[in-house]
């Protein structure tokens, strides 16, 4: 019976520490606004900060995700520990290597960095921007060690630990504002951060070491690993980019608003809409790709499909109301999570309406994410290459045609539209391999779950402008939710969606079996 538990409860606690670590990055997010606000400093530190985590994310992040975990754990099982370790030995100096020359690079050309990622910045902030980038570079390396050392745990079957990392670093930087932000100021916490990234690796090493890790230094980069390294990083890497080129198209059009203070009003919209959407899409995107890799390789179309189809059922019958609720709900979330000190008035406005038009963007997010992985499950790069190129450029047009216009919505708009472009470009070659999952039936229940996120939309705002003249801002942002949960449960279960129908067969189960 242990047995049997221990995975829903490795999991469970997995669940725990990846909210509560998004839980304090919101706190963390929060202490920049307070302290900070929107104006020189914390735009410069938040492009200062970008520039590491676009370059890992264009090099190693694919890297790990594609090839370290499953090439460690195929060694591991065929050829025994050594194999394994020698090979992760190897990894890691490769990629150390390049990451510590890419750090390099970006030291050096810090300030022509900033002007690419910022052009809109005056010269005292991108002077400042250039000084903190050349601060933060190394969390290149940094985080390309701990990623690895994530992987290489989690192939040995250690889970709770790499999720914890970001519990570690996020304490750290909050410890940081209440002790000696006021002594050493901005410059201070671009040190901190750096700090934050090492210990990311450091906390790990313990975990290694009891279970049996050693690091071998090696470089070869013709050796069984390496090779199907560079074979599987490919497909994968095409799509990390997406993301980062995109948030850094986003970031260039908006240092040009108030002053630099688009920057701020972006990422931190951006930080929202990743902790309400990604942690959910993750978690179905990071469950299911095992599972359509397996089919694929079954060979069995029809099974595929099935499941590409219930998964995005059941993704969009969430992540609809997600929608809804986030682009009626933007401004109280924006102004209990981020307002106060010098995050004032306008901030918060700026900030609440990138976040609201941002919004439109989830169900496109969401598609991409979860039809990227099919693509990859059927080892095929060409598509999502496409898809995310065309994306790119539709996204680079729109912001410059919308910019100027109507500021942060704009680029919000255009971030929005991109998500949708790319995961309709991913959905149309479907049909020719069959897995056209959108037939009929699907699409009917899909217009009953916009339908039901219309009503629900409609009552939240209702709730909202009626409850925030008359109570605090956490009754009313808890409260029209409250509201908006309960009409879409209403609609979706008037209307029969499948979803409810399971739902309420499994209460009445429970039900049974209690009486």
């Amino acid at each position: 019976m242990e047995k049997k538990e221990r995975p829903v409860w490795v999991v469970t606690l997995m669940m725990v520490i990846t909210f509560s670590g998004k839980v304090l990055g919101l706190l963390r997010d929060r202490l920049l606004t307070i302290n900070y606000g929107s104006g020189m400093e914390a735009n410069a530190f938040l492009t200062a900060s970008r520039i590491p985590r676009v370059f890992f994310d264009a090099v190693f992040a694919s890297a790990i995700s594609a090839s370290l975990i499953p090439v460690f754990s195929e060694l591991l099982r065929k050829k025994g520990k050594k194999e394994a370790v020698d090979f992760a030995g190897n990894f890691i100096t490769v990629m150390g290597l390049l990451c510590a020359l890419l750090t390099a690079l970006g030291m050096v050309f810090a300030p022509q960095l900033t002007a690419f990622f910022a052009d809109g910045y005056d010269a005292q902030t991108a002077q400042l921007c250039a000084h903190l980038t050349r601060v933060m570079m190394p969390t290149v390396l940094f985080t390309g060690v701990a990623f690895s050392f994530v992987g290489i745990l989690q192939s040995l079957g250690e889970f709770n630990v790499p999720a914890a990392i970001s519990l570690v670093s996020n304490c750290v930087v909050i410890a940081y504002y209440f002790t000696l932000n006021g002594r050493f100021g901005i410059e201070g916490l671009a040190v901190t951060f750096l700090i934050a990234w090492l210990l990311q690796a450091l906390v790990q090493v313990p975990s290694l070491v009891k279970r049996g890790y050693y690091f071998k230094p090696s470089v070869s980069l013709r050796s069984e690993g390496m090779k199907k390294v560079f074979a599987l990083m490919l497909p994968v890497m095409v799509s990390t980019w997406v993301l980062p080129i995109n948030q850094t198209i986003n970031s260039k059009f908006g240092s040009r608003l108030f002053e630099g203070a688009g920057v701020s009003a972006l990422e931190l919209a951006y930080n929202l809409f990743t902790v309400i959407a990604g942690v959910f899409v993750l978690s179905v995107t990071n469950y299911i790709f095992p599972r359509l890799s397996r089919e694929n390789a079954d060979g069995d179309r029809e099974t595929l499909r099935r499941t590409i189809s219930g998964t995005m059922h059941t993704t969009l019958f969430i992540v609809l109301p997600m929608t809804g609720g986030l682009f009626a709900m933007a401004r109280p979330l924006v102004d209990f999570i981020y307002g106060g000190g010098k995050f004032d008035a306008f901030s918060v406005d700026i900030t609440a309406r990138a976040l609201t038009y941002m919004a439109l963007g989830m169900v496109g997010y969401a598609v991409q994410a979860v039809l990227c992985r099919v693509y990859f499950a059927e080892q095929d790069g060409r598509v999502p290459l496409m898809a995310g190129g065309v994306s790119i450029l539709v996204n680079i047009v729109l912001c410059a045609l919308l910019t100027e216009r109507f500021d942060v919505a704009g680029v919000a708009v255009a971030s929005a539209v991109s998500f949708a472009v790319n995961g309709l470009l991913l959905y149309l070659p479907l049909g020719k391999r069959g897995l056209n999952f959108a037939d009929k039936a699907f699409l009917l229940d899909m217009a009953k779950a916009l339908l039901a996120t219309v009503l629900m939309g409609a009552a939240v705002y209702g709730a909202r402008g009626f409850l925030e003249p008359r109570t605090g801002r956490l009754l009313a942002l808890l409260l029209p939710v409250g509201v908006g949960v309960l009409v879409y449960a209403a609609a979706v279960t008037a209307l029969g969606l499948p979803e409810t129908k399971l739902v309420l067969g499994q209460i009445k189960k429970r039900i049974k079996r209690g009486n």
